[in-house]
């Protein structure tokens, strides 16, 4: 008998015997139907030990850091105990009672809420506008795109630094405004405080509004501006029923983002105001780092730091559940 009948008479014999047919094809297993699949990665052979070393790295640099923060939060750690910080002395919740009720925290969560929320409100249709108006092809785009990206390519340190110049008493600002008979008074101490924040940062901060609207902008099918031209939509009906529809997922996701990022933002702050800064920009990471590094309550620190990241995860909890729940809406989506 030839080796081509040999073979053509073995998944037979095997199959008689009670014993599952052999494939002699290196790298081939029987497929759902009888057939031959190769074999490769699967959801229960993927090769996991390739997430150690980041899984590594993100166990040192976030996971350690959150239960020591944790830890500290409970313990009545200040400049005294701080030199044996492990045997100092555990108090529980007193520390987070503190934080709400004997502490400006309150005060400072709602300015870094309330500025922030300003901040987003003016940039969105800021951003939208520029995108907007350097979406078609002309001359000098590359130029204007590149002027609009500077506030944004600019460390936060040297925005501040530039802004808290300009505003001086007497500075380029003072005198711009004098011209015209506006006398504002004080930009960086007393109650123009707050705006002066909500100002700088709308500068610094809408190029970015900028950049995710634009790429929102680049997806639009032609074909869907062909249809609407046809159509003889007004250019406010094109902005509502097509361009929009396709910013939604790009605004949302830009939305969150400038609102944990305004919210954490320290060094804008910091370096416009010093510390201690006035009571009206006293936002929440001034406040933690005041009573951490001038009042050196570490403890109580600790606690208004775990309060604020509870704060903050609970807008992004939101929306990576209104995303997991538009793609299980999505056809063929796994649910």
């Amino acid at each position: 008998m030839s080796t081509d009948a040999s073979h053509e008479v073995r998944p037979a014999v095997d199959s008689a015997a009670g014993r599952a047919p052999r494939n002699d094809d290196a790298g081939q297993q029987p497929g759902p139907k009888g057939g031959l699949r190769r074999k490769g990665l699967s959801e229960r052979n993927r090769p996991l030990w390739m997430l150690i070393p980041g899984g590594v790295l993100m166990i040192i640099i976030i996971v350690v850091p959150l239960l020591l923060g944790i830890y500290m939060s409970v313990l009545n750690l200040d400049q005294y105990t701080l030199r044996k910080w492990i045997s100092a002395p555990l108090i529980g919740a007193e520390n987070f009672v503190e934080a709400v009720t004997g502490s400006p925290l309150l005060h400072a969560v709602w300015l870094s809420v309330s500025y922030s929320l300003l901040a987003m409100v003016v940039t969105l249709p800021l951003g939208i506008a520029a995108a907007v108006a350097t979406q078609n092809a002309f001359k000098g785009r590359a130029v204007i795109r590149s002027i609009f990206l500077i506030p944004y390519v600019l460390p936060a340190f040297v925005v501040a630094t530039v802004w808290r110049t300009m505003l001086q008493p007497g500075g380029i600002v003072d005198e711009a405004l004098g011209t015209v008979g506006i006398h504002v008074g004080l930009w960086l101490n007393g109650p123009q405080t707050f705006w002066t924040l909500v100002l700088v940062q709308i500068w610094a901060s809408w190029p970015f509004i900028y950049l995710l609207a634009l790429s929102g902008l680049q997806s639009v099918d032609h074909e869907v501006h062909e249809a609407s031209a046809l159509d003889g939509a007004l250019w406010w009906n094109k902005l509502r029923y097509v361009i929009f529809p396709y910013l939604k997922g790009p605004l949302s996701l830009a939305f969150l983002i400038g609102m944990l990022h305004h919210i954490n933002n320290f060094t804008l702050p910091f370096v416009l105001f010093g510390v201690p800064a006035p009571s009206d920009v006293e936002v929440l990471p001034i406040l933690t780092y005041v009573t951490s590094f001038q009042s050196f309550r570490f403890g109580l620190s600790a606690a208004m730091a775990f309060i604020s990241l509870v704060l903050i995860a609970i807008p992004l909890f939101v929306y990576l559940r209104a995303v997991k729940l538009d793609d299980a809406d999505t056809p063929g989506a796994k649910k």
